[in-house]
């Protein structure tokens, strides 16, 4: 396949960027959308030219690290795989491909492709655990009786790999699905319900902090995840956050 890739080039979160265009040829449908991006960099190396910074680590599609916006797309043009999961059989000979990094106030750019995300983490960190006391004398997890409609729920929200597809596809850059995956996989389950109030009530402060947008329904999010997270779960930490407030 020969291509023509688009690419977002930015020195620093200070300096100005823009797309560089660089035709790219050799690339078999079978290689993964990173794969074609390492034949680029080191073609790039090897003419001496500063190669592209992208994020990456397990390239399986349990990290969360791969996240482009690929022609416009959070992890490009196929459904429920991440960018390392995505391969070039998806397009075709010939084709322009326009790369770029998330966009969000809340995911401000480092370098190139690549954004600072730990937003996420501090929306975790305000509330995305349990306090459990397991020295001593403890109970086995299996002698607490788990509804399986809500223990299969709590899995699948639990299955969010913070990559941030949600916000980069939201008009507004809003992080509820995330928050709500994250408030959702404790709520489902009684190990969570001991801080539930607080939780709640503290990541949703922290997200605001961060500069996400409000939800408005579009259903973006979900369809762009590569997970697949429910919508369901937006609407139950609504009816946690509300009930926190009532309780006061």
């Amino acid at each position: 396949m020969k291509l023509t890739l688009q690419i977002w080039r930015q020195e620093s979160a200070q300096a100005k960027g823009k797309l560089v265009s660089y035709p790219i040829d050799n690339i078999d449908e079978d290689m993964s959308f990173l794969e074609m991006l390492d034949v680029l960099n080191e073609s790039l190396v090897a003419k001496g030219d500063v190669p592209v910074e992208f994020d990456h680590d397990c390239r399986e599609g349990i990290c969360g690290m791969c996240s482009l916006q690929i022609n416009g797309e959070p992890h490009g043009p196929d459904r429920r795989v991440t960018t390392c999961q995505l391969h070039m059989r998806m397009f075709k000979d010939g084709d322009t491909i326009v790369i770029e990094p998330f966009r969000a106030k809340a995911f401000p750019v480092i370098k190139d492709l690549v954004v600072d995300r730990s937003a996420f983490d501090r929306i975790q960190h305000a509330g995305g655990y349990i306090s459990v006391n397991t020295s001593g004398k403890t109970t086995d997890a299996n002698a607490i009786l788990i509804p399986k409609e809500n223990a299969d729920k709590a899995m699948d929200a639990a299955t969010c790999i913070g990559c941030g597809a949600c916000v980069a596809a939201c008009k507004n850059a809003s992080a509820m699905l995330f928050t709500s995956a994250k408030v959702s996989q404790y709520a489902l389950l009684p190990q969570g319900r001991v801080e539930a109030t607080t939780r709640v009530q503290n990541m949703v402060r922290q997200m605001d902090l961060e500069g996400f947008g409000n939800c408005t329904n579009t259903g973006a999010c979900e369809v762009e995840c590569p997970k697949g997270i429910s919508l369901e779960n937006i609407a139950r930490m609504n009816r946690e956050f509300l009930g926190a407030k009532l309780k006061g």
